[in-house]
């Protein structure tokens, strides 16, 4: 075999939703911070074509890159690569990182729990995994600083009509809606119309809203469409049904760790949620993520929690990923059957 590229990957998923590690072969991109480092990845594009598009990625997959951290705390570093964005954290994708650390060894296994700080692109994230032989069986994940946004705020969406909706930030940023306001059971057979209808709300969003993040003033978009399911109590705690859109048209398979640090945010601010409260919520294809509430903090004027997040993550194979010179598509492909219209 002939290459004039390998990287080296392990692929895992948390919950359901792929994140796949690239552990070898890429060298750390120019920058002083993770988070300059990720502007380059997100400037450049060429990685992100190279594993995200077809024929070695799609529209379901999502790669994170390994580099050194710069933060004296940080045991590792990641780079977020999602199939539209360059994000400043991923909830599911640190859990991918953080398994692929543990199990796959780059990091000391110590049982029955390990400790250790990972820096995203947005900040520091410090995670506790439970660890029972040899595998990391669930991932606890401090999340950045969440907050809520603009309340019930009315939006107009081309066929959808005037819709209600609340903005927060979770570790990325959500366009929110009542899932059943929409008609929605949350239920699998509508993933579909979830992932359509999740892209339109977002880019109507995007259009007459702003988002303004108090510390990190060049990300000034809405990422995701988050459809919330209604919330109950039970002598485990509170619990929802979770569905969200991601751009350019998909539907996370898992209840997304940054969408229950928005939800948290968004209870929090309305007196719906305390710190002696948990939150689980639940995916189209029933994986689950539990939520708490460490403390709140003041994010530069705003006021904001201290989010917790944790499931579990897999995985799944080890690949090489590999340019062959006479390929025509070196940087792979995208069609709008899959890929949505652009």
């Amino acid at each position: 075999m002939r290459s004039t590229r390998t990287i080296h990957v392990i692929s895992a998923h948390a919950e359901g939703e792929v994140g796949d590690v690239i552990v070898g072969g890429v060298l750390p991109p120019p920058g002083d911070t993770i988070w300059e480092q990720s502007r380059w990845i997100a400037r450049d594009g060429s990685l992100r074509n190279f594993v995200l598009n077809e024929p070695r990625g799609g529209v379901f997959r999502h790669v994170n890159l390994l580099v050194p951290p710069k933060h004296p705390e940080a045991d590792a570093a990641f780079i977020i690569m999602e199939p539209e964005d360059t994000p400043p954290m991923s909830g599911s994708n640190s859990i991918c990182v953080a398994t692929v650390l543990l199990d796959g060894g780059l990091v000391p296994m110590q049982e029955p729990e390990t400790s250790l700080v990972l820096e995203a692109p947005g900040g520091l994230v410090r995670v506790r995994a439970e660890c029972r032989d040899g595998k990391a069986e669930r991932i606890f994940v401090q999340n950045l600083p969440s907050f809520a946004g603009e309340l019930d705020r009315s939006l107009e969406v081309e066929g959808l009509g005037t819709l209600t909706v609340d903005t927060a930030f979770g570790g990325d940023s959500f366009v929110v809606v009542d899932a059943a306001a929409m008609g929605l059971r949350l239920d699998a057979s509508e993933a579909h119309d979830i992932a359509r209808m999740g892209v339109r709300i977002t880019n109507a969003a995007n259009a007459a809203l702003q988002f303004r993040h108090p510390t990190l003033p060049d990300w000034r978009h809405f990422s995701f469409c988050l459809f919330a399911g209604a919330v109950t109590r039970d002598d485990n705690g509170l619990r929802a049904g979770a569905a969200v859109a991601i751009q350019p048209g998909k539907v996370d398979r898992s209840p997304t760790g940054t969408a229950l640090s928005a939800r948290m945010a968004l209870l929090h601010a309305r007196g719906q949620m305390g710190l002696d409260d948990r939150l689980t919520t639940v995916s189209l294809i029933g994986s689950t993520f539990t939520g708490r509430i460490l403390g709140t903090t003041d994010l530069a004027g705003t006021p904001a929690i201290l989010p917790e997040i944790s499931g579990r993550g897999w995985i799944t194979g080890i690949h090489q990923h590999m340019l062959d010179p006479s390929d025509p598509w070196p940087q792979g492909y995208r069609l709008t059957d899959s890929w949505g219209a652009r």
